[in-house]
């Protein structure tokens, strides 16, 4: 086990075009605290990929990591053609109202990234601070085909720890982690099956539409409109958000703040203490701390 407590599971009735669906969503810190951050993971991973962050932001924080439908913990659609923007955006607005509060923090990874962009360049948003994990307004598109290769395959295992072998190899540009890492991020993806065997804990309909035009990103305009701190993370060997599309984040819209983790491609976890260390200071409002210098 990765932290010392574990997360409040709750739900609520999320509601797309084809009907309610169920939304599981992890809470930790003081249920009545009103400093409330929301996490959004990645297009095939899950909320519980926020535990050791949410761990360390307990103290000062209420973190509400919510598993988006067709993963997780969540329901799984009817209709594979509803997993798009749209749902997402009703499902974190259905969120954050849950959250009772009159403004979020929000963390957001890849997919989650993006979500971020769209909610806090609302007019009216309710985003007062967010942290975008390794995505921008324009995407690569080798590395769209990349996760276009695997997402929606389904494949099957005959034991954990060959799901787990598979998770360490499509998830090797997370970067180096320890085995209790590994473990925890296969753990959290994975789902055995009736017949004993394992698979993975998201519906393959997610890549319906994903597969049909993965590559229309163009969020220039909504970046320019954002208003609230920015905090831009970045895997040094990302293949999804180039080095010239985080330095442009960093000079229009908001003039995000960007911080660079060596040895990390996409995305970063927020495993890494120097990774925890960056969001939980911006978060707090606090510098966060320069990269160790060698010596």
């Amino acid at each position: 086990m990765l932290t010392r407590t574990s997360p409040r599971a709750r739900a609520f009735a999320g509601l797309c075009p084809h009907g309610f669906h169920r939304v599981a969503y992890f809470e930790w810190g003081d249920p009545a605290n009103e400093q409330v951050v929301i996490c959004v993971h990645g297009l095939t991973r899950n909320g519980r990929d926020f535990d050791v962050l949410a761990e360390a932001l307990a103290p000062t924080h209420r973190v509400l990591a919510v598993d988006m439908p067709g993963r997780g913990a969540s329901e799984w659609l009817r209709v594979p053609e509803d997993y798009v923007f749209t749902t997402y955006v009703a499902t974190l607005a259905a969120l954050i109202a849950r959250a009772n509060v009159a403004g979020v923090s929000f963390v957001g990874t890849s997919m989650g990234g993006l979500l971020g962009i769209v909610l806090a360049a609302q007019p009216g948003t309710p985003i007062e601070r967010l942290v975008v994990n390794d995505v921008g307004p324009v995407l690569d598109p080798a590395a769209l085909r990349r996760i276009a290769s695997y997402v929606g395959q389904d494949p099957t295992f005959a034991s954990f720890a060959e799901l787990e072998t598979y998770i360490r190899t499509v998830s090797a540009p997370f970067g180096p982690h320890d085995d209790a890492q590994w473990r925890h991020l296969a753990a959290t993806t994975a789902r055995e099956r009736p017949d004993g065997r394992w698979g993975l804990n998201y519906d393959p309909g997610i890549a319906v539409p994903f597969s049909s035009d993965p590559a229309q990103v163009g969020l220039w305009p909504l970046w320019d409109a954002i208003r609230c701190p920015v905090l831009v993370t970045r895997g040094e060997s990302s293949d999804l958000l180039s080095v010239a599309t985080a330095q442009a984040m960093t000079e229009r819209g908001p003039r995000a703040t960007l911080r660079t983790f060596a040895g990390v491609g996409h995305a970063p976890t927020f495993m890494a203490a120097d990774q925890v260390a960056a969001v939980t200071s911006f978060l707090r409002d606090a510098p966060a701390p320069a990269p160790a210098t060698p010596g």
